[in-house]
């Protein structure tokens, strides 16, 4: 299986490049967040990769970065999303704002990916929720507090929300307020300092 790629662009298509690897051209198809980092034509390039072999055929799918290319194989663990919708959603939504997106269950984040309706949001959001954990994608997987201080990070969360603010920005926020005044935080303050992120 090819794991990584490094060599000279040779040319850029709307959803890959080709790589000239030896003199060998590889067509990688990216997402559109690593396709806007390939540099122009005749530069170097790396890639992560991650090899689709079919009966049909063999795709390869090319990653500017370790978590784009591991949330690329988590999303694929979803029923209804294969690797074209997986690029999709990857260049809708950072890694970072995929782990607070369904974290926050927000499904509304997700379904603005191209390809991805309500019900297929729903899916991902809750099938995912448990594994978002096991991939290091920044301080958002850890951010919030559990057991105990669970139903009051959960109703500063929705409080935030029945105020107007988007779901994923709602969690951010609380993330961030329940880190910095500790676990035992109450519910009034959680509100508070969570609105004040949101004013930055």
């Amino acid at each position: 299986m090819i794991a990584m790629l490094a060599g000279i662009v040779d040319q850029v298509t709307g959803d890959g490049v080709v790589l000239d690897v030896n003199g060998v051209g590889y067509l990688v198809f990216c997402s559109g967040r690593t396709l806007a980092r390939v540099p122009g034509r005749g530069e170097r390039m790396r890639l992560l990769v991650e090899t689709h072999v079919r009966e049909d055929h063999i795709h390869l799918y090319g990653f500017a970065e370790e978590a784009e290319r591991s949330w690329f194989r988590l999303l694929t663990t979803v029923q209804g999303v294969g690797a074209r919708l997986a690029l999709a959603v990857l260049g809708t939504l950072a890694p970072d704002a995929l782990v607070t997106a369904i974290m926050a269950q927000d499904k509304a984040a997700l379904a603005r990916a191209d390809g991805v309706g309500g019900k297929l949001a729903q899916r991902i959001a809750s099938e995912l929720k448990d594994k978002v954990g096991n991939i290091a994608l920044g301080p958002a997987a850890q951010a919030m507090p559990e057991d105990g201080d669970a139903a009051a990070t959960s109703d500063a969360v929705s409080a935030l929300v029945n105020l107007g603010y988007q779901r994923s920005d709602a969690y951010g926020a609380v993330a961030a307020a329940s880190r910095r005044l500790g676990p035992q935080a109450a519910l009034d303050a959680l509100i508070r300092a969570g609105l004040k992120e949101l004013g930055r």
